[in-house]
């Protein structure tokens, strides 16, 4: 089974809980080309139309692969998703915010993914 998948073909995948609930679809997916990692996968929640819409960074390891269905699923409920590491459409984080992406890891019980992918990755300088 093919594993890989092009970012033009996750953008915009429907998100659903374990329960089946729609979350929301993957708005954007974030690249570290230093080093060559996906940092997170965005996902857009909420809103009607367009307003209102939040946007949560979350590990693509949060993420289950429904190829049946063609969508994601990840194990949160909604109202968990809500205190989820998020941004509005026009206030993205800074990518290098390396707090950032580590609160989203934790988040989402991905700790040790994140710090595995950085084992040899030099310490930044305070």
């Amino acid at each position: 089974m093919n594993t890989l998948l092009s970012t033009s073909s996750i953008r915009n995948t429907t998100v659903v809980n374990r329960q089946g609930e729609t979350l929301g679809s993957i708005e954007d997916i974030m690249l570290d080309p230093q080093n060559g990692r996906v940092e997170y996968a965005v996902l857009d929640f909420g809103g009607f139309l367009g307003i209102g819409d939040k946007l949560f960074a979350v590990p693509l390891q949060a993420f289950e692969i429904d190829r049946t269905n063609e969508r994601f699923v990840l194990n949160v409920t909604k109202d968990k998703l809500e205190s989820a590491p998020g941004f509005d459409k026009n206030d993205w984080p800074q990518t290098a915010n390396r707090e950032f992406v580590e609160g989203v890891y934790d988040f989402y019980g991905q700790r040790d993914t994140y710090l595995r992918s950085r084992v040899n990755e030099p310490a930044l300088a305070n």
